[in-house]
């Protein structure tokens, strides 16, 4: 299913703005069809807040490392990027240094599929998540593990989390118009008839 862990390139603000991928029409947004939990949190702090599209709320975690945040989807689901808002000016030792995600059918067989290594992140960072022939993986579920924070910090805070799914496959801009085929999230509410 997954391969080897890579170390993989991080996307942070001017590369690639989520918001837009998403408003654009390339992108999905998956997380809201998903089961989320978390290994702890902070009363008032939790899933809540990690998923408000707000970028000041954040999870923050309370206990040992690593802290998990688990992504459960109903079906098995076709996943582009992982795209995660961190802010090391206002976070500092809050913030992840070191990321894992892990993806799988359970828990029991969770298995690595991509580390990133975090130098004082603010803004987006753009987590691509690919099987070994390089495209988007197909998974029941995803774990974010928070290995290590900046400055031997303790707990973490992640202020939101987007999970993307690639909305059409298209290489170029289309050569001609069929009917019934649109490109953004406006007209693709036309794409059939009630």
């Amino acid at each position: 299913m997954v391969g080897v862990s890579r170390y993989s390139r991080v996307i942070i603000d001017g590369d690639k703005d989520p918001v837009q991928e998403e408003l654009a029409g390339r992108v999905r947004e998956m997380g809201n069809q998903a089961i989320w939990s978390l290994s702890s949190c902070k009363p008032g702090f939790g899933v809540d807040q990690l998923r408000d599209d707000i970028t000041e709320t954040y999870w923050q975690s309370d206990g040992q490392l690593p802290h998990l945040v688990n992504i459960q989807f109903r079906r098995k689901t076709t996943i582009r990027d992982i795209c995660i808002y961190t802010d090391y000016k206002l976070d500092e030792s809050y913030t992840p240094s070191r990321i894992s995600v892990r993806a799988g059918t359970n828990f029991n067989d969770l298995q690595e599929v991509e580390v990133m290594d975090l130098n004082e992140p603010s803004g987006w960072v753009v987590i691509p998540i690919k099987d070994i022939n390089e495209r988007p993986i197909r998974t029941f579920m995803l774990q974010i593990a928070v290995i290590s924070n900046h400055q031997n910090g303790r707990d973490t805070h992640m202020r939101q989390i987007k999970v993307h799914s690639p909305a059409i496959d298209i290489v170029g801009p289309p050569a001609f118009y069929l009917p019934g085929e649109f490109l953004t999230n406006e007209f693709q509410q036309y794409a059939t008839i009630r």
